[in-house]
Parts: structure tokens; C-alpha cells; sequence
């Protein structure tokens, strides 16, 4: 037995290498059911997949095409992060910054921009899909509520986000839109000074709509996400035919 294969039978006979590694190489069925249960990204996949849920015309593969706009925001975000304060005397000069002297950062932006704006139309046919399939019914009911809060949250994600260039448009959308929380029901004016931090659109706004549209609500979707993801699987994968 050479060097390497001794260090390499230590290793393997090693409590760390066990603590990672539990079962052998899977090279059969037993092995292989084994393999996926034990491990947290596996286990998120069926081991089978019913026929109907292959069929590109049944899904649309609307679902994945939400969740990879997801990932590439979240890439895409990260990388504008580091150009970009949230100060409303710099914001807008970063975005400028940004699209002329950021290497990629044009291609950056619009990619981010309009991923957002496919996300929201994507997530939005999903779930008219998943309506007119009837995959709402049990027992999958509760996984249409986790759809529903992620509907919200791909909006919130979206309404955040446009108050962050700090042009005109963004201004003058966000004081709409906020005007509008004034109108809701007993909860009117607490939600506006909510969102706002203040009586009108300003640095706190800014800073508020910042922290939201790049921690809190991609943590709250990823959360979510993997809730539904799980789901999907113990209520049988994805709901047949009617």
C-alpha cells in the first residue's frame, strides 16, 4: 500500500470523515434511498417523479423559472451592494457610478431590473397555473397559503426595490404608493409612519425600504422557499392532472 492510500484509509476511518460521510458510496438501491434521505439537498427531490410532472406543456417549468430569478437577483443584488449607499444625497450618484464606471454594472443593473420585473410576472402565472390545476385542494392546501405569502413577499421585494434608484420616478411612486397605506382600515396611519420613518419620503424611508428589500425579505422568501419546496415533496410531488 503506497502513501496516499494509506493517508487516504486513515482519513476514511477518521470521525470526521464518518460525521460527514454516514453511508458508503451508493451503488445500489438501498444505498442510494439512504444517500437522499440523509442529506438536506437531496432530500428536497423526490426519488421518483410521476410522469405528468415532466411535461414541459403541464408546468410551464413556471415554478423553477421564479425560483432561478430568485437566484440570479440574489446575485446580481450582492454585486450592486457593494457600488451602492443608501444615502439620499448618494444614491442616486451611485446609480449613475453604477451604469458608466462599474465594470458590468450596466449589465448588472438592467439584469436585476428586469429579472424583478419577469419574477413578479412568473410568480404570477404560477400560481395562475397551480389555480387552474386545482393543486390548491388537499391535500396541498397548505403549501397554496405558503404560495400566497411568497406572492407578497415577491411584490414587497419588488416595491422596495424601486424607491432605491432615488430619481424622480421612484419618489414620487413611493409617495403614492405610500399615500395609499393611509387609506387602510384602523391601521392607516401607523402603517404609513411605518413605512416611512417620518411624514414624508426621505433619508429614513430610504434606509427602511434598503434593509427590507436586501435582508428582510429575501431571508423571509428563502425561508419560505424551502417550506415550499418541502412540501411539494410529502404531498406527492406535483399534483396530477384533473
Amino acid at each position: 500500500m503506497s502513501f496516499f492510500e494509506r493517508v487516504d484509509s486513515t482519513i476514511r476511518r477518521s470521525a470526521a470523515w464518518r460525521s460527514l460521510f454516514r453511508n458508503p458510496y451508493p451503488d445500489d438501491e438501498r444505498s442510494r434511498a439512504y444517500a437522499v434521505m440523509n442529506n438536506v439537498f437531496l432530500h428536497l427531490h423526490p426519488v421518483r417523479v410521476r410522469q405528468h410532472a415532466v411535461k414541459f406543456a403541464y408546468t410551464f417549468c413556471l415554478g423553477g423559472l421564479s425560483f432561478f430569478l430568485f437566484l440570479v437577483l440574489t446575485v446580481t443584488g450582492v454585486y450592486l451592494m457593494f457600488f451602492y449607499i443608501p444615502s439620499e444625497t448618494q444614491a442616486y450618484s451611485n446609480i449613475l457610478d453604477i451604469q458608466s464606471r462599474v465594470v458590468f454594472g450596466l449589465l448588472t443593473r438592467n439584469v436585476h431590473r428586469w429579472a424583478a420585473h419577469l419574477m413578479v410576472f412568473f410568480v404570477f402565472l404560477h400560481m395562475m397555473r397551480v389555480f387552474y390545476h386545482g393543486a390548491y385542494k388537499p391535500p396541498r392546501e397548505f403549501n397554496w397559503v405558503v404560495g400566497v405569502v411568497l406572492l407578497f413577499l415577491t411584490i414587497g421585494l419588488s416595491f422596495s426595490g424601486y424607491l432605491l434608484p432615488w430619481d424622480q420616478i421612484a419618489y414620487w411612486a413611493i409617495t403614492i404608493g405610500t399615500n395609499m397605506a393611509s387609506y387602510a382600515p384602523v391601521f392607516n396611519a401607523p402603517t404609513k409612519l411605518l413605512l416611512l420613518g417620518g411624514i414624508e419620503v426621505g433619508q429614513n424611508t430610504l434606509l427602511r425600504f434598503y434593509v427590507a428589500h436586501v435582508i428582510l425579505f429575501p431571508l423571509i422568501a428563502a425561508v419560505f422557499l424551502a417550506v415550499h419546496f418541502w412540501r411539494i415533496r410529502k404531498d406527492g410531488g406535483i399534483s396530477g392532472p384533473l
